[in-house]
Formats: C-alpha cells, sequence, structure tokens
C-alpha cells in the first residue's frame, strides 16, 4: 500500500497501550494496522444538522448543538454521585449528565469553550438533558477528517467500560490517514475501475470511514465490496483452474453396452430436458482429461438419483468402478435398492456397505470389490474404512454432501492411484449466490423439471382450531389406501415453547385413530438404529398407516404410497427443513398433499414462511427466501458460514455486486490465468499479499 507498515501492532498508535491493544484483539480480532483499517463502520449518522436548544422537542432522538459549557455541579444520589454541567447557546440552556468518568470530565472540559456536542435528547421536569454525551472542541472537529456523517463501528461492552469509545476508533483511523497520507497502493486494474466507473481506493477507504456526502458513500461502498467478493471469486475459480489443469483424470472414451443398453430398453421414464444436460455435462467431464468435481443440485424428487446411475453406467462401460456414498444407513439402503431395481436386465453387480453389514458380508465385499467383481459400491461412512480397497474405482458420488466433512470426502480420493471423478449430490436447493460463494471452485448442475406425471404438491395451511377437519382428511385418505406422516418438531415437552411435543401427539393421534383399524409407526432421534429401521420398514411396506415422527425423516425416506405430509407447529421449522418434510410425499403419480399446521397467532418471519410454503413448490425460490430471513450463516450451518463472514460485503442483499465481481473474475482467468499481464499488475500484487494470510478464505468445498 504505502511506506506506512500495516502489519504493525494497533499499539503503535497514539493513544493504544498494550492493555487496550489486546482487548482490541480479544473482543474484535483488531491486532494489526491493516485490521483497523479494514474495519468499517456498521452504520452512519447524518450529522449534517445543527440544532439550537429552543429547537429541542422530547422525543428522544440523537441532536447535535454547538454551545459553550459555564458550569459544574456534582449531585449526591443514593448510589454515588453524578456530574452536571450547564450548557448554553444563544437560544437556551441545557444540562449534561454523566454517570461514571466525571474525574476526567472536570480535569478535561474548560468553562466557555466551544464545543460540538452530540447525544440522545431526554426531557425530565421541564429540562432537556444529554447523558454521557459526544463531546469535543469546535476547533479540533473542524480540521479532522471527519465529515457530517459520522460512522457507528461495532463493540462491545467490555471495549465501551474500558474506554474504548467510537470517538477513539475514529482518532485512531484518523491517524493512519495521516501518518500515511492517503497513499495506498491501488488493488484494481484500470478496465476495470473504468468499466464499473468506480473510484480509486484512497477516496474509497477515506470515504467508508469519513464520507463526505452520501453520493461518496454509495461509492465507496461498492468498490470495497466488488473488491472483496472479486478477490473471493478470482480464488475460487482460480483453484478450479488449477484442480482441471494439475489434477488429471480418468478418461471414459466410450459409452458402451450397459449405459446403451439402459438407455434404449430400460428407462422407466423419458428424461427430462434438465436430466439430458446433466448427463451431458458429466459425459463431457469425463472425457476432459481432467478430474470432475461436479455439484448437482435437484429439488426433492427432481430425479438425480437416475443421473447418478447412468453416469455409474458410463464408468463400468469403461471397466471402472463406481461408489455412491449416503449419510444414513436408512438412505443408503434406499439407494441400493433402487439401483437393484434399476439394473435388473443389466449384467452389473451392486454391493451394499454399511455399519450393520456382518462380518462375513464385509469379507465377501471386500473380495469382490479387489477383484472387480463388484462394479458399483453403495454404502455409508463404512465405505472410508482403509479396509476397503478397489480394484479400479473411477467415480465417487456423494449424496446430501453437507453431511461429510472435507476430511472424510479426501479418503475417497484415495481409493485410486489418481483421484476418482466425483460427483456430489444435493436435494438441498442452494441459492444462487451462496452456490457461487461456497462452490464456486465446483462446476455446477441443476435439475429444475420433475419428472413427466408427477403432480405439485397441494400445500394449505390450518390452525390449531381446524384440527378435527384434518383428521377427516386424514381418515378419507387412509380409506383410500393410502399412508400418512405426521412429523413434529420436538420429542419432550419444552416449557419455554408453546407447542405440542411429539409423545403429545403420538397419545392424540393413537385416541383418535385406534387399533386395530389404524397402525401407528413412531420414529425419533433417540430409538436404537435397530428399532427406527424397523418401524421405518413396517411404514414402507404399507403395514402401518400412519408415521408420527420428529424430523429424522427429513432426508432419506422415499414411500410412493404417501400421500399427506402433516407438519406441527411449522412456525417453528426453517424454510429449508419444511421444503424438505413436504418432498417425503408427492413420490408417486396420485396427488399429494402437504398441511402445515400452526397455532392461531404468528409473527412476520413465521407468516412469511407458511405463505412462501404455500405459494411455491419452487425450491430455489424457497431457498432464496430463507436465506433473506435467516441470514447465509444459519442457511448453511456453523459448519460453513465462516466463508461468508465477509467485512463489508453480504451475499443476501449484494448478489448484484457478485455477480459483477464474479463475471469479471471469469474474464481475467480466461484470457490470464497466471495473472501475468502488465495491466493485471495490482491485481496479482493483492492477491498474492491475500493469499499469504492464513485463514483468510478458509471454505468447504
Amino acid at each position: 500500500m504505502t511506506n506506512i507498515n500495516f502489519n504493525k501492532r494497533i499499539n503503535s498508535l497514539r493513544g493504544i497501550g498494550e492493555n487496550r491493544a489486546n482487548l482490541l484483539q480479544r473482543e474484535l480480532g483488531i491486532e494489526t494496522i491493516e485490521h483497523l483499517l479494514y474495519f468499517f463502520p456498521r452504520r452512519y449518522i447524518d450529522r449534517t444538522k445543527f440544532y439550537k436548544i429552543c429547537d429541542l422537542v422530547s422525543n428522544s432522538s440523537e441532536v447535535q448543538l454547538v454551545g459553550k459549557i459555564t458550569g459544574f455541579r456534582e449531585i449526591t444520589q443514593s448510589r454515588g454521585k453524578r456530574l452536571m454541567a450547564i450548557f448554553e447557546d444563544d437560544t437556551g440552556v441545557m444540562e449534561l449528565i454523566w454517570f461514571r468518568g466525571y474525574k476526567w470530565i472536570r480535569e478535561n472540559l474548560s468553562l466557555n469553550t466551544t464545543y460540538i456536542v452530540f447525544g440522545k435528547i431526554n426531557f425530565f421536569k421541564g429540562v432537556y438533558s444529554i447523558i454521557h454525551p459526544e463531546i469535543e472542541l469546535k476547533s479540533e472537529f473542524d480540521k479532522g477528517f471527519r465529515t457530517t456523517i459520522q460512522p457507528i463501528y461495532p463493540s462491545t461492552e467490555k471495549l465501551i467500560k474500558s474506554g474504548v469509545s467510537n470517538k477513539l476508533i475514529c482518532k485512531l483511523i484518523e491517524q493512519i490517514f495521516f501518518n500515511c497520507n492517503g497513499e495506498f497502493y491501488e488493488s484494481l486494474s484500470k478496465t476495470i475501475i473504468d468499466q464499473f466507473e468506480m473510484i480509486g481506493i484512497n477516496e474509497a477507504l477515506i470515504n467508508i470511514h469519513f464520507p463526505r456526502n452520501q453520493n461518496l458513500l454509495s461509492k465507496s461502498q461498492f468498490r470495497l465490496k466488488f473488491e472483496e467478493l472479486f478477490f473471493f471469486q478470482i480464488q475460487l475459480i482460480e483453484k478450479n483452474l488449477v484442480r482441471k489443469s494439475k489434477i488429471k483424470g480418468f478418461i471414459f472414451k466410450s459409452v458402451g453396452d450397459n449405459f446403451n443398453f439402459f438407455y434404449k430398453n430400460c428407462l422407466p421414464f423419458d428424461l427430462t430436458n434438465d436430466q439430458k444436460l446433466v448427463i451431458k455435462q458429466i459425459r463431457s467431464d469425463f472425457a476432459s482429461n481432467a478430474q470432475m468435481n461436479r455439484l448437482l443440485q435437484g429439488d426433492v424428487g427432481s430425479g438425480k438419483t437416475i443421473v447418478a446411475f447412468m453416469a455409474m453406467l458410463i464408468a463400468t462401460d469403461n471397466n471402472f468402478q463406481a461408489t455412491l456414498m449416503a449419510p444414513t444407513e436408512i438412505l443408503a439402503i434406499q439407494h441400493y435398492n433402487s439401483l437393484k431395481n434399476l439394473s435388473k436386465d443389466l449384467k452389473i453387480n451392486i454391493a451394499l456397505l454399511t455399519g450393520s453389514s456382518t462380518k462375513s458380508e464385509r469379507k465377501s465385499i471386500h473380495q469382490n470389490l479387489e477383484n472387480g467383481t463388484s462394479h458399483i459400491l453403495v454404502g455409508t461412512h463404512a465405505i472410508l474404512e482403509d479396509r476397503v480397497k478397489f480394484k479400479n474405482l473411477g467415480l465417487a458420488i456423494i449424496d446430501e454432501q453437507h453431511r461429510f466433512g472435507v476430511a472424510q470426502r479426501s479418503k475417497l480420493w484415495h481409493k485410486n492411484n489418481l483421484p476418482p471423478h466425483v460427483l456430489v449430490m444435493t436435494a438441498t436447493p442452494i441459492p444462487r449466490t451462496l452456490a457461487m460463494s461456497l462452490y464456486g471452485d465446483l462446476d455446477i448442475s441443476l435439475i429444475k423439471e420433475l419428472p413427466p406425471g408427477r403432480k405439485t404438491i397441494k400445500t394449505v395451511h390450518r390452525l390449531d382450531k381446524n384440527r378435527l377437519s384434518v383428521f377427516r382428511f386424514i381418515r378419507e385418505e387412509i380409506n383410500n389406501g393410502k399412508q400418512i406422516y405426521i412429523v413434529y418438531p420436538l420429542i419432550k415437552e419444552s416449557q419455554k415453547l408453546d407447542f405440542k411435543d411429539l409423545m403429545d401427539g403420538y397419545e392424540s393421534i393413537s385416541r383418535e385413530f385406534q387399533m386395530p383399524d389404524y397402525q401407528i409407526s413412531i420414529l425419533h432421534g433417540q430409538m436404537k438404529s435397530s428399532d427406527k429401521e424397523y418401524e421405518m420398514e413396517r411404514f414402507a411396506k404399507g403395514e402401518t398407516n400412519i408415521m408420527v415422527a420428529t424430523t429424522v425423516i427429513e432426508v432419506g425416506v422415499n414411500v410412493p404410497n404417501a400421500s399427506v405430509m402433516i407438519i406441527e407447529s411449522a412456525e417453528r421449522f426453517g424454510l429449508s427443513q419444511l421444503h424438505q418434510l413436504r418432498g417425503r410425499v408427492g413420490r408417486g403419480n396420485d396427488q399429494s398433499y402437504c398441511i402445515l399446521m400452526t397455532k392461531d397467532n404468528l409473527s412476520g418471519d413465521s407468516k412469511k414462511r407458511i405463505n412462501t410454503m404455500v405459494d411455491s413448490s419452487d425450491g430455489f425460490q424457497i431457498a432464496e427466501v430463507d436465506l433473506e430471513l435467516r441470514g447465509p450463516g444459519d442457511v448453511m450451518g456453523t459448519q460453513q458460514s465462516g466463508v461468508l463472514n465477509f467485512k463489508i460485503a453480504n451475499i443476501v442483499y449484494d448478489n448484484d455486486v457478485l455477480f459483477k465481481a464474479r463475471e469479471s473474475a471469469k474474464d481475467i482467468l480466461a484470457i490470464d490465468p497466471n495473472l501475468e499481464l502488465e495491466e493485471h499488475v495490482h491485481i496479482k500484487k493483492t492477491y498474492m499479499s491475500m493469499k499469504k494470510r492464513t485463514g483468510i478464505w478458509n471454505y468447504i468445498s
């Protein structure tokens, strides 16, 4: 940037001793001068207006005044003392009050000197006052960087108590600008700056902290948001390019007998255009000489499994093995049965390996994998064990990838001398901005069309008072040979949250739908695995009419005969969870229903979630609303929220900036992948310095 050493600790600045430096590091992560420079305000107060005391009104607003202190008075209270100052301008008199720090106030504030005072107005017994005002000599105010738009920085209670005020942060940042004379190295190319009519880095940094006007503040925000997202995307795209150029993959040259026979004779339905496109993309990856690393997003019931199976057939046609790894045993068994059914007319062997596999089963599976007799292995984490060895693993498919950590997934890479092609599948729709930020280094495929004949699930909202009519509807569906899910958010009653729990619900359902006319299953997370599987099996075979469950059924239960999903206390669920649960029905060709049961009075956010579910069946649209309501960290879970901890950008609200930054990064790396051209010298310098800093973009992919 300039000749100032930005890596110096902040205790090199005036006003910051060792204790305050340590406190700033602990509370806000500010250790160096650079950290402080890029510590941006969370909001601004427009201080263009100076009030007169005679114009004040008692509405608790923040005001700014110019005047003089004409006297002090200490007032003894039941608990300690308070200091009161008489503050005057040419129109009237008011009070300034301090409950702490008044010794310093008395010593450092002078009588009959012009000050600028800022704070929240109070009105008591006919007198206006400001408690703990911000106060500054007018002469200092006039010559500082600060302008009429005042920055307000994030803070904590500990910092405030230790005297690290907003005013002090402003003064420290002022020091940085005075010391470096506003000379910062440009980080973007002239082409980008001109293309988006950006201001330079000097102007941007000064006006983000001390904006001269609203227009310059907006321009500074755009410039710094773009820069942050641009370099983030440079890293993601570069990682993808490096992988494709350096990590060689197996070449699957031909589409052979297995694929062609299945496509011509065994397809249970016509493929959608989306499915055909994804298969085409996968075939292109297989032929490219680079390892495939593709994310396949498909809404619940969109037909991802058949795409995955056809990819596996291409692998077997080229004398390679394939594996499909699922997060739960129930889901692994389901995949296994589905693939067995699809391959019944093909000469391929499919094996199942889970935690429940017996010793003798494991021995046989291990042997068949090593000698190549087994072509496809379906399983859980058990696949990752060192003793599981393949003769020639060419394709690894990971279902519901967010359930697996990086270390687990990397084990798959070491199951052959070259890493296998990787296809990652998720039924959790990821908003476009999140996909670009979290998985920007992966190639992304989408399946949005539903298979032909599949009917949209009818979703309705019902209140607790409508329960009897819901019960009547359940009876009708059961009489028509259908099965019902009823999902609860809790297992045991919560004192804090006023909604029905699973056990209560199970009892009331049992009273309403009594044996022997009706059979009821129960499923929750505290049951043994064997008991869960038993109950799930009963329901899948049609031996029970109603499944009362918690969200353990959210992922991986496929019962085509289940036509109704009732979600109790639906207001307590997130949107993506509601959507996942709804996707458990509608697996057959008959009309299915989702009934959202709630209490009578809902908050604004709860209403929006329920209405979104009723109005839309598009998982991606729902995911966008979910992102807006909950924010990126909550949507993706704690494991992946760190990536989105940007300093100034917000991918929920700054998606336009993100798209521009990503396109610019793609364009530059397409023509200059190593950033060697003269016009990219600034970009390369900034990028290399960022890469040196540890943990700058520690993300999951």
